[in-house]
């Protein structure tokens, strides 16, 4: 249901509406609220003794809020005197109810209604209760109590009007009106010092003469006032005045014009004269009363009513008629004691001027506010602070005549204060577009580029990208994220550091691998060993990739390598072990040996025997055990290596073994076999030299699978992703050196895949960003005849198109014209003729003294405006639009009888050139040529010279050179998105500018643009190309730093040129100037070896035909050769290169064992020591027995042997040793990017001799040490920097000081030997040097009196308009120039004040002396800090008196104050001055030095006079200056045990003649203190000692003065002659008067 409240107060009615369930009315809720009494008891009498008594009704209390709530009271009977008796004592008729209905308030009723508190007022101090000043008996010392109040009203939220304030209370409590606060100390008026007196006002007889002093701070927070700022005091002269000289002056004194006034319609008559309004308020006696009705004033009054209530075109006229009016003037005659006399005493011959024209006040009008501005804070920001709106309202009529001046024409308020409701703030933040392709150019220094195959180019590279800020979104828009937003300007992200501008990149190289060596042939085996098939195999060998390029195109070479073969075989027996040959029969004869068969793969891994297809060997094998008269043969030597690598068709490899006799064989023994038999020769490496590999080509473009289509299709899950294609690559099996074969010749398992799936280039469209807001258009209107105003905006390209996808748009910047920007209309200024001369009317004149004639000086008029059309326009268009406003007023002549008459100006004369002058004249005409008057020239020039115009300039340099300056290219050409791929061409041909500063004859700086056409001289500039580091070419590769296994070899660069203007520095040298590379290198600790060749027989020198046995001689042939030569190739050396500790021995011993003699084997090896050989450990060795003796008791040699293991003698240990880390290593064609190093591996025996590798892996080591990584080598970014940002605007509009800045931000610092970023960001430009023109107010002039010697006067100052060069501090100074280069002058003077009334006092006259310069700035303080923000200053006009009778007529003296910035925190401290006759100074002094009267508490004023107490009574006593009784000089104290003067004793040895004589002296006075008293008793040196006697030292003082004194009198006699003098007392001194004026300080 709608229901309608209406609440109505004494501010108004208002009505609103709400939907609500309960049937309510308004009547019921005012009735409810205005129904609550004002005070809580109603007495209801019954009797004359007992009555009801109410108490306050309760809440309101309802289940729902509305009009059924239940209110309840208290109601009790009470006796007249207090107590409360039973209920039945009282009427129960007049019983009050205890119940009613009521409103109860709901919550949503809080809404209607609130309180409207204003600020708390100032802090007032709280009054004396008894309404009395008293005096302050204590200081105070922070602060005093004070209150301070505020405003509370209840008024509706809907607008803001007041209501009750009950209706509030009931929802909250009232706000407290009042509090408690402290305002700070009273500080009193301070005052300076007095000036020193002035001058004698009369220079005869008797006068006056002051002295003054001025206020430094007013009296604050109740201190105390101001003294009297004049002191007065009579002088007198030596001489009387001269008889003749008359007692009194008399002066023309003229007061105040009244206001100007218009003429009666009807002249008023009373008693046969004109009554005359001069309208003078003045304080003076003599005053005369105004009669005068003021029409003027109800004229104004009925204009200001009449201008609420007609229509706009009364507003806003369309002339201004000005009035011409009259004002008058007191004149009298004063006389020096300030009487008023006869006139005839002052004027003699002349009539004063009592009248003059004027122009009728008009006061300044305005236009209607305007509406008010958008607020400027539109949003919630972080900083809290408030925006601010603007309103403005045009001038519509120009004050004239004193009128009132114009208020205010723009106004600026305070909005969105807190600014809850408004949204948040947009954030900016910068954003990317996507990288651009990789590019290694940039990296190249200059000497690179013009070496580089730019197309083979690889490695490491650098991709940019460009920056722009663009709005966020608010962050509850879903998929914000996903937007592109529109660029806007940078400045608004100036606050964050934009993201890198440049990211590393690479551009694929070729593929690298580090391989391992091939391992030995396998085996011929099957294809597939577990379903073996024909005849045919293979025989392989593999290697192993060690380290491979990442982020590279390629595969690494083949890994495997296969030669056919035939009859393979995946699986062979081995006989693993063989066990000793037992004789079958006897101990000795024909055998058996036990050998272990298993069946193992081609790695040598046991495999089950069910996998070897072959009958397998026997276990048991045929053998020999020699008998004691056999021959004994040793066992087989290990076969030699192989003769060749492969077999060929003229050549296959062969190798042998052999074995040795070790005992002949005795009588009936078996005998040894023949020397053939003790060689056996096999055939190997029977394989054919071809060997066949897979070869796989390059991968292919990636090409679109139709199958991978498919699967894509079906797994699609909604996200979009590069489609999957496939690439392929062919195969080919090859012959080494030779070519492709049939595939049948390499290994089908091992063929390598020929496609793989791959990612297809994904398809992109060029993404770009939306336009840009368009620019600005002018706010203002343009002038009519200039250029139209454009603007333009802009979009950015974010992503090019690759893949086919979508072209770029080709606009990617746009320019229109501006729509909505206005011509500005054209008004202008007509003038009219000038009105005739309009005078004071004849009924003023003939009202006043003075001529009746109708002549004299007066006042015209004109005006008019029209707009473009030249009809009548309005006034207020004309103020707005058509410039300087003209004069619409001027002073004008009607010529008396007795006016010196002239004739007109003559045109002036030509000119001669500039520089010149040209003349007019007139003349005298009639009478006027006899008056002697009229024939004074400064009065009446009959010449007027003026200077020529010239046109012609002087055009002069100012000002330095600016920087050479580039051109910049176009705007549009800079948005295309992508970084180019050369460096931005900081070099080259530019233009520099300079300042013209361009003067007319007088030296007068006019508009550039009359000298030269654009205001500078511009000059071709170049800016020299950096250099960029220039190293020399690579050096050989030094020699390998290790004599012996793994060092480094070493080339360098050294420096040729250094970087010179920016160019690119020198990447990091030594102290040589030298740059390295390193890589690894291997030197073979032997590159020769011993080959020896087979023992020879063992030759024994048998004697007579004894058998040859026993010991023997055998040698063999060692000879030195190159490491890897054929064993059949003859490459014998010198000696000399191999090493001879090395050596083997040629010769040995042996030993032919004879028959029936014990045979025993060769020595086996020796078993292996302790890893770390440790001391006290042996190793050993053995051999077993291969014939036994005969003889039983004959021993066999020893089987086993054993020795200690010493270090680097029988034992060795073995570790790794890498060699040092080679330089980064890139690809042949890379400049940085990924690379890698490598260090090489040696074993080294404890002994420091480096051995071969494989000794370390027999010691069991296992290599853990990485011998290859991946490395970095940082690329050489070039410093990015941003466009040139437009020229801003120039920082000063006219002078010499403007310049105009355009920045640029460093998008990417410079990296490694990167070229660096310019010093220049910054690059300023003079602006053109156009004059300044400004406004100088002249000083005020002295106070002129027109037509009299004293009384009410005017000072004036005026505005001119001078030229300056924008530097007042340089030359040339400020030069006056014509008024129109400033514009309109009236506009100005409406905002100075141009005239002040002033005073010039008449002799005899008591007067206020002019204002004092403002004092120094002063904070209220408190314990040195500061109590408010801004400080007070003063200033003041004393009281002077001429002549004492006129001191009833004196002003009061006046003080004035006003806030400054910049103050100080004084303190006031009380000084004193040293004692004389107990006497001192006293004064009060401000903490930077000045004298002042107050600011210090007068409660800690020190005494100016100094007592002793008790009084020094006793005989020679006086008081000394410690403020104690003492006693006079020949008389030594004697105290009291109370520390007083008891008496005084004469001292003993010191002559004095005064007698004590306690009955002439008990009674006497003190006497009075001298200096000479006391003069010893403050000496630190004293000539008497404590005995009374005088000290040594004062004779020999005594002495020496002595004979000085008579040196100088001697000197004096000889040289000048000695003339009588005359003794004569010195000169009075004059007492100081202290003039006291009642101050307490004084």
């Amino acid at each position: 249901m709608v229901w309608t409240m209406t609440l109505k107060d004494d501010f108004g009615v208002n009505a609103w509406t709400r939907h609500t369930g309960n049937f309510l009315s308004l009547f019921l809720l005012i009735s409810s609220l205005f129904s609550i009494p004002a005070h809580s008891d109603i007495v209801l009498p019954k009797a004359h003794h007992f009555s009801w008594k109410a108490g306050s009704w309760s809440q309101c209390i309802g289940e729902v809020c509305g009009s059924g709530g239940v209110q309840t009271r208290t109601i009790w009977c009470v006796h007249m005197e207090g107590w409360t008796t039973h209920n039945s004592h009282c009427q129960h008729v007049e019983k009050p109810e205890s119940k009613r209905q009521c409103f109860k308030v709901c919550d949503w009723h809080q809404d209607l209604f609130e309180w409207e508190i204003s600020d708390w007022g100032g802090c007032v101090l709280v009054p004396f209760f008894s309404n009395e000043l008293k005096m302050r008996t204590t200081e105070c010392i922070t602060a005093q109590h004070g209150i301070q109040r505020r405003n509370i009203h209840c008024v509706r939220t809907s607008n803001r009007s007041t209501v009750s304030i009950r209706i509030c209370e009931f929802f909250s409590q009232k706000p407290p009106v009042e509090q408690a606060c402290l305002i700070p100390c009273p500080q009193d008026c301070v005052v300076s010092d007095f000036t020193s007196w002035s001058s004698c006002s009369k220079t005869c007889s008797s006068g006056l003469q002051h002295r003054t002093r001025h206020v430094l701070a007013a009296p604050i927070y109740g201190g105390a006032n101001c003294p009297n700022l004049t002191e007065t005091r009579t002088c007198t002269n030596s001489f009387d005045c001269p008889v003749a000289e008359g007692e009194y002056q008399y002066s023309l004194k003229v007061g105040a014009w009244s206001k100007c006034r218009l003429p009666h319609n009807k002249d008023a008559l009373l008693n046969g004269r004109t009554t005359v309004d001069f309208g003078v308020s003045s304080n003076e006696n003599n005053s005369i009363t105004s009669l005068t009705l003021d029409s003027h004033h109800q004229f104004h009054h009925h204009q200001y009513h009449h201008h609420h209530h007609t229509n706009v075109h009364i507003r806003y006229p369309m002339s201004w008629e000005l009035e011409v009016g009259y004002q008058t003037r007191h004149v009298r005659c004063a006389r020096s004691d300030g009487k008023n006399v006869m006139l005839s005493l002052c004027t003699k011959d002349n009539s004063p001027l009592t009248f003059q024209a004027c122009v009728m006040p008009k006061d300044c009008q305005t236009s209607d506010w305007s509406s008010w501005s958008y607020c400027s804070k539109t949003c919630r920001s972080t900083d809290l602070s408030p925006g601010y709106r603007v309103r403005t309202r045009t001038m519509t009529q120009i004050p004239h005549g004193g009128g009132k001046p114009c208020p205010a024409l723009e106004e600026k308020e305070a909005c969105n204060i807190i600014g809850d409701l408004l949204p948040k703030c947009p954030r900016y933040t910068w954003r990317t577009t996507y990288w651009g392709e990789c590019h290694i150019r940039p990296l190249l220094g200059q000497q690179d580029q013009r070496r580089a195959n730019i197309s083979l180019l690889c490695g490491g590279g650098v991709q940019t990208r460009k920056t722009y800020c663009v709005q966020v979104s608010d962050e509850l828009v879903p998929h914000y994220k996903k937007e592109v937003s529109r660029p806007v300007n940078a400045w608004l992200c100036d606050g964050d550091d934009p993201p890198l501008a440049v990211q590393n990149c690479s551009i694929p190289c070729q593929h690298q691998c580090l391989l391992s060596k091939w391992s030995l042939w396998s085996a011929c085996l099957h294809e597939n060993c577990k379903e073996p098939q024909g005849k045919k195999g293979f025989r392989q060998r593999k290697r192993e990739v060690l380290w491979e390029s990442s982020n590279t195109q390629g595969t690494c070479p083949h890994l495997m390598e296969f030669i056919p073969c035939e009859d393979p075989a995946c699986y062979l027996w081995q006989i693993q072990q063989k066990e000793k040959c037992i004789p079958t029969n006897s101990s000795c004869g024909l055998g058996t040996a036990v050998q272990n068969v298993t069946c193992v793969n081609a790695e040598g891994g046991d495999v089950p025997d069910t996998h070897c297809v072959d009958d397998p060997p026997p276990t048991e094998e045929a053998c020999d055990v020699a008998c004691s008269a056999d021959c004994v043969v040793g066992s087989w030597s290990s076969w030699s290596s192989c003769s060749h690598s492969c077999a060929t068709k003229t050549a296959e490899g062969k190798q042998s073994r052999s074995r040795t006799v070790l005992a002949i064989p005795g009588k009936d023994g078996k005998a040894c076999p023949a020397a053939p038999a003790l060689e056996e020769w096999r055939v190997c490496n029977d394989h054919p030299c071809t060997v066949f590999h897979w070869e796989a080509s390059e991968w292919g473009p990636c090409t679109e699978d139709a199958s991978a289509k498919i699967n894509e299709s079906s797994s699609w899950s909604g996200t979009s992703v590069c489609p999957v294609g496939v690439q392929s690559r062919n195969i080919s099996c090859m012959k080494m050196n030779a070519g492709p074969v049939i595939s049948k010749r390499c290994l089908d398992s091992s063929r390598p895949e020929t496609t793989q799936p791959c990612l297809l280039p994904c398809k992109k469209d060029c993404v770009v960003t939306p336009f840009s807001e368009w620019t600005a258009c002018p706010t203002s209107c343009l002038p009519d005849n200039s250029t139209a105003a454009m603007q333009s905006r802009y979009r950015i390209i974010i992503q090019t198109p690759a893949n086919g996808g979508q072209e770029c748009p080709d606009t990617l910047y746009e320019e229109r014209e501006c729509d909505s920007v206005r011509v500005c209309p054209v008004f202008r200024w007509r003038m009219h003729k000038w009105h005739s001369c309009t005078l004071v009317p004849d009924s003023v004149r003939r009202g006043l003294s003075g001529s009746g004639e109708a002549c004299g000086n007066g006042l015209e008029t004109r005006g008019n405006c029209v707009g473009e059309d030249g009809e009548p326009a309005n006034m207020t268009e004309c103020l707005q639009w058509a410039g300087p406003f003209p004069s619409q007023i001027r002073e004008c002549r009607v010529m008396c009888k007795d006016d010196c008459t002239l004739t007109t100006w003559s045109k002036f004369s030509e000119c001669a050139g500039c520089g010149s002058s040209r003349t007019r004249r007139r003349s005298l005409v009639g009478r006027s040529k006899k008056k002697e008057r009229c024939l004074n020239e400064d009065m009446y020039p009959l010449e007027e010279n003026q200077t020529c115009p010239c046109n012609e300039f002087l055009s002069q340099p100012f000002g330095n050179w600016s920087a050479c300056i580039l051109s910049n290219p176009p705007v549009f050409e800079s948005l295309h998105g992508w970084m180019r791929d050369q460096e931005v061409k900081e070099c080259g041909q530019g233009l520099r500018y300079r300042a013209v500063a361009c003067t007319d004859q007088q030296g007068h700086l006019v508009n550039p643009k009359l000298c030269t056409d654009s205001g500078y001289i511009v000059e071709v500039c170049h800016i020299p190309c950096p250099l960029d580091c220039k190293l020399s070419e690579w050096s050989s590769w030094s020699a390998c730093s290790s004599s012996c296994g793994s060092g480094l070899k070493i080339r360098s660069k050294w420096l040729r040129e250094k970087a010179f203007n920016g160019g690119r520095p020198c990447p990091k040298l030594d102290l040589k100037n030298q740059v390295y590379e390193a890589v690894p290198c291997n030197r073979e600790c032997s590159q020769y070896e011993w080959r020896i060749e087979p023992w020879s027989i063992c030759t024994i020198n048998a004697v007579d035909d004894l058998p040859a046995c026993g010991e023997g001689v055998q040698s063999r042939k060692i000879r030195c050769v190159k490491k890897g030569t054929a064993s059949r190739e003859d490459g014998s050396l010198d000696d000399s290169m191999c090493d001879p500790e090395e050596m083997p021995p040629r010769a040995q011993v042996c030993y032919l064992a004879c028959p029936n003699d014990c045979v025993v084997a060769a020595w086996g090896a020796w078993s292996n020591c302790p890893l770390q050989c440790d001391p006290g450990s042996a190793r050993n060795r053995s051999r077993h027995i291969l014939r036994l003796p005969v003889l039983e008791k004959a021993a066999c040699p020893e089987l086993v042997q054993s020795e200690l293991c010493l270090l680097n003698s029988t034992c060795f240990t073995y570790q790794y040793r890498v060699s040092d880390w080679s330089t980064c290593q890139l690809r042949e064609n890379a400049i940085c990017g990924q690379g890698s190093r490598s260090r090489l591996l040696d074993c080294v025996r404890s002994d420091g001799k480096t051995v071969e590798l494989q000794e370390c892996q027999q010691f069991g080591l296992i290599n853990k040490l990485q011998l290859l990584e991946s490395c970095v080598v940082d690329c050489p970014v070039s410093c990015i920097l941003s466009d040139w940002s437009p020229w801003a605007d120039c920082s000063h509009t006219c002078g010499t000081q403007g310049h105009c800045v355009r920045t640029r931000r460093i998008l990417q610092e410079a990296h490694e030997e990167g070229r660096p970023c310019p010093n220049q960001l910054t690059q300023t430009k003079p602006c053109s040097i156009r004059p300044c023109y400004m406004w100088l107010m002249n000083d005020w002039s002295p106070c002129t009196v027109e037509g009299a010697k004293c009384g009410e006067g005017v000072r004036r100052r005026n505005l001119s308009c001078v030229v300056h060069w924008g530097n007042w501090h340089e030359s040339p100074p400020p030069q006056p120039v014509d008024r129109e280069l400033c514009g309109d002058v009236l506009r100005q003077q409406l905002q100075q004040e141009m005239e002040q009334p002033c005073f010039v006092p008449c002799p005899g006259d008591c007067h206020l002396t002019e204002w004092s310069t403002w004092s120094s700035c002063q904070l209220t303080c408190l314990e040195g800090r500061s109590f408010e923000s801004s400080g007070r200053q003063a200033r003041s006009r004393a009281v002077i008196i001429q002549a004492m009778e006129n001191q009833g007529n004196c002003p009061h003296q006046v003080f004035e104050t006003q806030p400054c910035k910049g103050g100080k925190c004084h303190s006031y401290q009380w000084k004193t001055g040293g004692w004389t006759n107990n006497k001192r100074a006293v004064w009060c002094q401000r903490s930077d030095g000045v004298n002042v009267t107050g600011g210090c508490f007068p409660q800690k004023r020190p005494t100016t006079l100094r007592h002793c107490h008790p009084p020094c009574t006793k005989p020679f006593s006086h008081c000394t200056p410690s403020g104690v009784c003492g006693c006079e000089k020949g008389y030594t104290e004697v105290m009291t045990s109370h520390g007083f003067l008891d008496y005084c004793t004469r001292t003993p040895g010191v002559d004095n003649s005064k007698k004590a004589d306690v009955k002439t002296n008990s009674g006497r006075l003190k006497p009075r203190p001298s200096q000479a008293n006391d003069l010893f008793s403050e000496w630190t040196l004293r000539p008497v000692g404590p005995d009374g006697r005088v000290k040594l030292w004062v004779y020999a003082v005594a002495i020496v003065g002595f004979i000085v004194m008579l040196f100088i009198i001697t000197l004096s006699f000889l040289i000048c002659k000695p003339s009588k003098t005359s003794k004569a007392s010195p000169p009075p001194q004059k007492p100081l008067t202290l003039a006291y004026d009642g101050d307490v300080d004084m």
